[in-house]
């Protein structure tokens, strides 16, 4: 009896030591806390991982940002690593994670964060840092004219809470515009307003898709027309049910997407799509290049995609023989009511991952916070139409200088890109953003597929009916996996936990297997004791 006991424990305390040596590294490291004082004695060298999109320009301001930091503080070295797109640098934060191999400073989304935080404390929680008065926002030990929590812009840094914390800084904002081919809304007999309505965009829209009798578009004399082109149909869906005061998702992971105003949405979008007065980025190619062609008169895009936009466009992807000379505008995204217009707010933040060495951590902080002086601001912010992120670089008097030259040239001074940035400044508080948390980029995802897949369904000639949407609800939900967002575990503070990690799920699993083999073997025992004393 005595051996049988001993061979359970033992095979008991075999069995969680594997368990638990096979979490370790997924435990995560400890909160990191912050220095009393930065020890310049020593060397670091941190990596900074960040989106250019192949733009030359924007690539040397980051290399004579980090060249003017590391003059600064001689005994840091950044490595720089540059892509061409936020998901490929997703995917690598989230393959790194696993290895502890995490960049040190990385410029990603909020959305993006929220997944990177179900490992324990891989994200760097800012708030202690924001508040040292030695090292924090304009800390009295930072080597640079930082700016104060105070200086940066509150909607903006409201994007970077997750839960109750922030857990980035914000580093550019740009929201959507309207460029619209004012020569051929006026040729149509149309004023184009200061503030445009969905319906004034659905009526020219359908306007321009009359055609003569050889089939050409009256409005261009061309073959092709698409009068209204998004680019984003996920920001499109969020945008219109915003303005409608209809549900998206809640602060905790509530998916609310699905509802009866999104389904009215869907039925006016398939109407448009079908008289092909409307199409999508993803069907149909970039708006620009279709407004710059004569072939689109309302191309909805970002306002950081302002320098591809018109005739006189700094960046073209079409040939100089399929331009079209036309006047372009520039104006907010349509509203259901102009009186109290909602535009979402968007742009790149940046995050600190965790270390084991809490000086690597202060020196990686540095660094993403020299990232929000006027110059790196001022600098950037010119290459497109983003808009500083901070009042200080704002007020700045080389940004207000830029700001006054507009249409001086079509180059650095380009009105188009001048006119997107002003839409930003004087809109700021008329901008929102969606709740974040674990599950919340696929359910963006899933509100442009809703867009998508209608407009699909049209081109297919297919009808879209009440019980093809229902179907759409259905298909949508379980591609993205939104079932599983909705039925997430919540902390008492509201903070999305997400799903169990896999090794917790092995360990809780081997313990309850342990205790049914006790279980067993107790039963077992019990048994074999009142059969020797039935003899």
């Amino acid at each position: 009896m005595r051996r049988i006991r001993c061979a359970c424990l033992l095979a008991f305390l075999i069995l969680a030591l594997s368990v638990l040596s096979g979490c370790h590294g997924s435990r995560g490291m400890d909160p990191f806390a912050v220095p009393e004082t930065f020890d310049t004695s020593r060397s670091y060298e941190i990596t900074f991982w960040a989106k250019n999109d192949t733009n030359k320009t924007q690539t040397q301001i980051y290399e004579d940002a980090i060249r003017e930091f590391e003059a600064l503080y001689p005994n840091i070295h950044v490595n720089k690593r540059l892509y061409t797109d936020y998901g490929k640098i997703y995917n690598d934060v989230i393959t790194n994670i696993a290895t502890n191999t995490t960049p040190n400073v990385c410029i990603t989304y909020p959305d993006h964060i929220a997944t990177y935080l179900t490992g324990t404390n891989v994200v760097v929680p800012l708030d202690a840092l924001f508040s040292d008065a030695a090292y924090g926002l304009g800390g009295s030990e930072v080597r640079f004219d930082a700016p104060t929590e105070e200086e940066i812009i509150p909607q903006f840094l409201a994007e970077c809470v997750i839960g109750t914390e922030h857990y980035a800084i914000p580093f550019m904002r740009s929201t959507e515009a309207c460029y619209i081919n004012k020569t051929y809304v006026e040729a149509l007999g149309y004023e184009v307003p200061d503030i445009l309505t969905w319906d004034f965009i659905w009526e020219v829209s359908e306007a321009a898709t009359a055609r003569d009798a050889e089939g050409n578009y009256k409005v261009n004399g061309q073959k092709v027309m698409i009068p209204f082109i998004y680019k984003s149909t996920d920001n499109m869906m969020i945008q219109m049910l915003r303005q409608k005061g209809a549900g998206y998702s809640t602060d905790q992971g509530e998916i609310l997407l699905f509802n009866d105003t999104t389904r009215e949405l869907l039925h006016e979008i398939a109407a448009h799509a079908e008289s092909g007065a409307f199409s999508t980025f993803k069907i149909s190619s970039y708006p620009a290049n279709f407004l710059n062609a004569g072939q689109c008169i309302f191309a909805i895009d970002s306002t950081a995609g302002s320098t591809w936009m018109g005739t006189n466009a700094p960046l073209l992807d079409i040939s100089k023989e399929q331009l079209v000379e036309f006047e372009t505008v520039v104006r907010p995204i349509p509203q259901f009511d102009p009186a109290d217009p909602r535009m979402i707010s968007q742009g790149p933040s940046i995050c600190v991952f965790n270390k084991k060495d809490p000086q690597e951590v202060l020196a990686s902080w540095l660094f993403a916070q020299f990232l929000l002086t006027n110059e790196v601001q001022t600098a950037y912010a010119e290459t497109e139409g983003y808009v500083p992120v901070t009042s200080k670089a704002r007020e700045d008097a080389a940004y207000q200088d830029y700001l006054a030259r507009s249409g001086e040239d079509n180059q650095l001074h380009y009105y188009v890109k001048i006119d997107a940035t002003e839409l930003l400044l004087e809109h700021t508080n008329d901008t929102f953003v969606t709740p974040v948390f674990n599950g919340s980029a696929s359910l963006r995802d899933a509100a442009g597929q809703l867009i998508e897949n209608t407009v699909l369904a049209t081109r297919r000639k297919q009808t879209v009916t009440d019980a093809t949407i229902d179907k759409l609800y259905d298909d949508t939900g379980a591609l993205y996996r939104l079932d599983q967002i909705g039925g997430m575990k919540l902390s008492g503070d509201g903070h999305d936990l997400g799903p169990l990690p896999g090794a917790a799920v092995i360990l809780l699993a081997a313990l309850g297997g342990v205790w049914v083999l006790i279980l067993l073997y107790l039963g077992v025992t019990r048994l074999k004791a009142k059969r020797a004393a039935g003899r």
